[in-house]
């Protein structure tokens, strides 16, 4: 045997035990042919084929796929809508033939069923029964669409709607009314609360009025009570009714004064108050400023009078001098 005919043979078998053994991963299968003709799915594990007779065509995963899938269509209220489907599925594992065969691009199949469904559905909604019916429009899709694919083998797991996007101008306009509805709302709820802020303070003053008469007619029967036993008293040494009357109406008209002078820092001037007393009271007045204003007089009449007099004395007196008068006019005697 030639030195390079082992290196041959060795790399000769190294080639068909790589192309005779290979692996398939968990949760997938392998698509085995032989001269182009399907010929078994393999599962996970180690696997055989024979080589240069049978070939891989293909893999598929047996794990679930999420496909996302934007719609733009346009509500029953004329407002144009993005809707995002998010379309959950998976290989059904006993039909693996199927999904490798039937579907080229299965993605491309689905998206389609998304879109005849969303444009069917949506255009009947209202705008704000796409948001409040979402629900129901992902198990319409879902629904719709596991039927329709079922047939190639795979599986709608789920189908979610998981964002409805209107226009700019719409999303603006709702915050706008969402805000002013819960604006209208706050009122509310403030106007209630000072209603009833306003309805106990009025309860509160009311009870506070009732208990202040009710202590006021308490302090009263029992005034009324002590000046009865005052009379009573009076009465029993000889002082009639009247009298003692007077006399009890004096005795708290002197204490009240005599209670009000006991105060420091007060400032507090009493004048009569009723209308024959203040009457009277001006009438005093008045001729007090009279009085006065006649004795100012008397008295400026009087200062004349002697100033007058005092002035004719001084004119009658002849003036008196210590010294004898001096002749002023000696030296001009002398020069004539």
């Amino acid at each position: 045997m030639s030195i390079f005919t082992t290196p041959l043979i060795i790399l000769f078998l190294f080639f068909v035990l790589i192309s005779t053994i290979f692996i398939v991963r968990q949760q997938s299968a392998a698509i085995v042919e032989r001269f182009g003709k399907f010929q078994s799915v393999r599962k996970p594990g180690i696997q055989v084929k024979i080589p240069l007779v049978d070939r891989i065509a293909g893999r598929l995963s047996l794990k679930v796929l999420q496909l996302d899938v934007v719609v733009e269509t346009k509500t029953s209220d004329d407002v144009f809508v993005k809707l995002k489907v998010s379309v959950q599925y998976r290989v059904v594992e006993s039909k693996v033939f199927d999904a490798f065969y039937k579907l080229d691009f299965p993605q491309d199949q689905i998206t389609s069923y998304v879109f005849d469904l969303i444009r069917s559905q949506v255009p009947k909604m209202k705008l704000d029964d796409v948001f409040s019916k979402q629900d129901d429009i992902a198990v319409a899709v879902k629904q719709s669409l596991g039927d329709a694919m079922e047939e190639y083998g795979y599986f709608i797991v789920k189908a979610l709607v998981t964002d409805i996007e209107p226009d700019a101008e719409v999303k603006r306009a709702m915050n706008r009314i969402n805000a002013a509805d819960r604006e209208k709302t706050a009122a509310q709820y403030e106007g209630d609360a000072a209603r009833i802020l306003i309805v106990e303070k009025a309860k509160a003053e009311a009870e506070s009025k009732r208990l202040q008469g009710q202590g006021i007619a308490d302090q009263r029967r029992e005034i009324a009570k002590g000046i009865e036993d005052s009379v009573g008293t009076l009465g029993s040494v000889g002082i009639n009714s009247q009298e003692a009357s007077a006399l009890i109406v004096v005795t708290q008209h002197y204490d009240t004064l005599q209670s009000i002078g006991g105060e420091t820092n007060s400032n507090l001037i009493l004048l009569p108050n009723s209308p024959q007393a203040g009457s009277t009271m001006l009438n005093d007045m008045v001729a007090a400023f009279t009085a006065s204003s006649k004795i100012g007089e008397a008295m400026q009449k009087e200062n004349i009078k002697s100033a007058k007099s005092d002035a004719e004395e001084a004119k009658q007196e002849p003036p008196q001098f210590d010294d004898p008068p001096v002749d002023n006019f000696e030296g001009e005697d002398e020069v004539v």
